[in-house]
């Protein structure tokens, strides 16, 4: 019997404990870890919300010690991985932990790899290029959407070309994710939207991926019809703890859709955005999304009509035209309704950056499982649509 290998799939993930306190069991992981000195990975408006103080006190009380780092910008750089990784290795510890959103939880993997390698972050781009395990890492997702918690990416700016690099490998995959709906109860509602829209195109993407497959295409779906039903009106009222679950349940399932599928031209063109103008990822993905989705509709039609379904849009009896139409109406719809209408020149795109741009954009892996092969000028098209 012959086999197809291009026809397999894998799935990888991390242990995950979902629910409300599920943070305070930081301690028992921690000791199972045999830790003796923690590694406490945040950022300063994690710190201000009270979540790092309730960690460390957790982890002290268990007779951990603890060694907090909260170096860590919206975007995190390779000078705070660097610096991270130093400090790391000077203080002795032997167990990571990350509360916060994409960046401190981004920047804790980083550490891992320099740490266990001793070499610069910078020399790790790309896939598969990790040698040595991390240290035992838990992480603590304060924001729903990056799923960074769950993922085997690491997003990390390099200030020097102004471009956000990617390190994709199972080795980055923690080994325990904590996800706690009550640690987003500190998000205010454009976060919520930013970190919302940020899933919702991880599930998008994830389910027209040219590695989507069975065990990745539930969890995408599931994603879409959560956030499609549910963050409008948590953006309104992001006091509903109701709201928050489903919310954070649809990050995670999004996350593991694309963790094991990968992702596309979104994340691809906004990882070069974001870089080159260290803008939140998130709003980035939101400023692309219904540009990207007309780019690749003819080429994975089916599967854009099953994220129509999933987004309550009744197909029967519709044209391919009409679906992709109000496809992308509801898109569009709902990023209006959750504040997120900027243009990219708004934000201080030009025309004269679209080259640029683009240039890093297709040396990004996640434009590989794009479902449409996209030249240079293919990109600049939709950044000049986008703009």
């Amino acid at each position: 019997m012959v086999y197809d290998i291009s026809a397999l799939r894998k799935f990888v993930s991390p242990e995950i404990v979902f629910g409300a306190g599920s943070r305070r069991a930081v301690t028992n992981f921690a000791s199972n870890f045999g830790a003796r000195h923690v590694f406490l990975v945040s950022d300063p408006g994690v710190e201000k919300a009270g979540w790092v103080r309730e960690i460390q006190e957790l982890l002290v009380a268990a007779g951990i010690r603890v060694t907090v780092y909260t170096g860590v910008s919206a975007n995190p750089k390779v000078e705070e991985v660097m610096t991270g990784a130093e400090l790391y290795r000077s203080a002795g510890c032997d167990v990571i932990v990350a509360i916060g959103g994409g960046s401190p939880m981004d920047c804790a993997k980083g550490i891992g790899i320099v740490s266990a390698h001793g070499r610069n972050i910078l020399e790790f781009e790309g896939v598969d290029t990790i040698t040595i395990p991390s240290p035992p890492m838990i992480l603590i997702p304060t924001t729903a959407g990056t799923s960074a918690d769950v993922s085997q990416f690491a997003i990390i700016s390099d200030p020097d070309r102004r471009f956000k690099f990617s390190i994709i490998s199972k080795a980055v995959v923690p080994d325990v994710s904590l996800i706690d709906p009550e640690a987003t109860e500190t998000m205010d509602s454009y976060l919520t939207a930013c970190t919302g829209v940020d899933a919702m195109v991880h599930a998008i993407e994830a389910f027209v991926s040219t590695g989507a497959g069975p065990l990745t295409d539930t969890n995408a779906l599931e994603a879409i019809r959560l956030i499609n039903r549910n963050l409008e009106p948590l953006v309104r009222n992001t006091a509903d703890t109701a709201l928050r679950e489903r919310i954070m349940l649809a990050s995670m399932q999004a996350g593991l859709a694309f963790s094991n599928a990968i992702l596309g031209a979104v994340h691809a063109m906004s990882h070069s955005l974001g870089g080159y103008l260290d803008l939140p990822h998130g709003l980035c993905n939101a400023l692309l999304l219904e540009h990207v989705v007309a780019y690749n509709f003819n080429s994975a039609e089916d599967r854009f009509r099953r994220v129509a379904e999933a987004m309550d849009i009744d197909t029967r009896g519709m044209s391919k035209p009409e679906v992709k139409k109000r496809l992308m109406g509801r898109i569009i719809s709902l990023k209006q309704a959750v504040g997120l209408e900027a243009r990219l020149a708004e934000l201080g795109v030009t025309t004269s950056d679209i080259p640029y741009l683009s240039g890093f954009a297709l040396q990004d892996p996640c434009i590989m499982t794009n479902p449409r092969k996209s030249s240079r000028r293919d990109v600049e098209v939709v950044y000049e649509e986008a703009l």
